[in-house]
């Protein structure tokens, strides 16, 4: 975590090959990647490959729950921001 106040959670997330995140879910967020790779990700819906590039951003309101792998060459770091 780099920073939590009474308005924000703010967390670098790094993901090197072969390294993932179990099954979680967030609240509302907001993130920018790094550092891209792919990645196997699994939720409700099922599960696909996803090539998430560097520079890309990304927010949802929430997700229930989902499961993430890196599946490529590279370590993907990515900074996520939860506003409270």
């Amino acid at each position: 975590m780099l920073e939590e106040n009474e308005n924000v959670r703010a967390l670098k997330c790094t993901f090197p090959p072969g390294v993932g995140h179990e099954r979680h879910y967030h609240a509302e967020h907001f993130g920018y990647t790094i550092q891209g790779s792919t990645f196997r990700i699994t939720d409700a819906s099922g599960t696909r490959e996803v090539n998430v590039p560097t520079g890309s951003n990304f927010y949802n309101e929430k997700i229930e729950w989902h499961e993430v792998l890196n599946i490529g060459d590279t370590t993907a770091v990515f900074l996520i921001l939860e506003p409270k």
